[in-house]
């Protein structure tokens, strides 16, 4: 997302093939409904969703789709049986309006990445013609639990053992030196998007495979005035497999996912959706953008894969609260060309009293006196000495990865 964990993939906020970006709000009262909830139905429209049912036969009837593994904003993922292969896919189906920009960069991205260890594979490619249009499909490898819901599901502490932290953590930045070799960010790093691997479900019965992933269960939608559903509305929506309800084992390897915010060093958007907690500060104060969002990003990795929690605040957080924060946590200040962006952002400021800064915080949250510690105080002393080579408000100041992979903690 060997230990044993589940390996049925995930709900919408967890599915490691899929991005999860906030989704636009109808504009008005809902015109359909369902009992399942899942991806918004207001969604299924020209440029958006592409209407699936289960049993479809996908890319001239290769790919038979089996059951749903999630959704995002920008996209719904199936499981499939690939009949040519005789094996287990996942089928990321983006939306339609995608069609000339986010679903193409993220097969391209994946295609030049084939041969990466620690990098979710991409299979295949093809586009299909629906009802809202042309939507660009990805097949990739089929992928267990994330990191965040193996912890959710497993450990009531609420974190992983140190000792599969650490292995997690050297995994995720092998992945990552690897991308930022070939001058690529991923744009959208935490550990949601760190899965593990599964292993091969190839030679089971697809009633089997079925069962590992629990059976579908469908919602009928409807229309709120009793008209009929529109030519590109699903005849029903599908829960997404629940990773909580079935135990298989899985390797201890884990793959970088959810390539749909990554972007090539010569060509950086102006905006990414980063979850807000783990967002770049570059990216929240709207300065240039390069891959040295993805340093800031495993700094915050870093410390919830740890503690269990990112080291920012996410509770009525807005983006002003958030850069204050940064400074009180990391004791530095802003780059004098940020000064003025922050002062013109919207929001509040914090409490006059200053928060704990980050060594203080990350021991307050690890020795809690409440779960389990398998770290000594020095390894968290020397946890946070990495996060803070991470934690710089200045790009050009953080250690890279290929800096924190050598530190000697890491190979302990």
């Amino acid at each position: 997302m060997s230990q044993p964990v589940d390996c049925g993939p995930l709900a919408h906020s967890t599915i490691p093939y899929s991005t999860t970006p906030q989704t636009p709000k109808p504009p008005h009262a809902p015109q359909y409904s369902s009992p399942i909830n899942a991806e918004p139905l207001h969604r299924y429209t020209t440029g958006g969703y592409h209407p699936i049912t289960l049993g479809s036969l996908l890319h001239q009837g290769r790919y038979k789709i089996l059951h749903k593994l999630g959704w995002g904003g920008y996209s719904t993922v199936w499981a499939a049986r690939d009949e040519q292969e005789g094996k287990y896919v996942a089928i990321k189906i983006c939306v339609a309006e995608d069609h000339s920009n986010r679903g193409h960069r993220e097969m391209n991205v994946l295609k030049s990445l084939d041969d990466a260890q620690h990098i979710v594979r991409l299979l295949d490619h093809f586009d299909i013609q629906g009802p809202n249009g042309i939507h660009p499909c990805l097949v990739l490898e089929m992928l267990g639990p994330s990191v965040s819901d193996l912890v959710e599901g497993r450990f009531a502490v609420g974190r992983l053992p140190g000792s599969l932290a650490r292995g997690v953590a050297r995994q995720a930045m092998m992945g990552l030196d690897a991308l930022h070799r070939r001058e690529i960010a991923h744009g959208d790093f935490h550990i949601r998007n760190l899965a593990f691997t599964i292993p091969s479900v190839a030679n089971i019965p697809e009633d089997e495979f079925i069962n590992l992933l629990g059976k579908p269960d469908i919602g009928y939608v409807r229309c709120n005035d009793g008209g009929r559903l529109g030519p590109g509305i699903p005849e029903y929506i599908v829960r997404p497999a629940n990773i909580h309800s079935r135990s298989r084992p899985l390797s201890n390897t884990i793959k970088i996912v959810d390539f749909g915010e990554s972007f090539p060093q010569n060509d950086a958007p102006e905006m990414l959706h980063t979850p807000l907690v783990v967002r770049a500060p570059e990216v929240i104060i709207k300065d240039r953008l390069d891959y040295r969002v993805d340093l800031w990003s495993l700094g915050c990795m870093l410390f919830e894969l740890f503690v269990g929690q990112p080291p920012f605040d996410s509770f009525l957080i807005t983006p002003k609260i958030l850069v204050e924060q940064m400074q009180e946590i990391t004791n530095e200040a802003l780059p004098d060309r940020w000064v003025p962006l922050l002062e013109s952002m919207r929001g509040k400021d914090v409490t006059e009293d200053g928060g704990p800064g980050l060594q203080e915080w990350l021991e307050e949250m690890y020795f809690d006196g409440e779960r389990k510690e398998d770290l000594s105080r020095d390894d968290i002393v020397e946890l946070g000495r990495i996060i803070r080579k991470l934690l710089r408000f200045e790009p050009g100041a953080r250690a890279s990865v290929e800096e924190i992979l050598d530190e000697p903690w890491f190979r302990a």
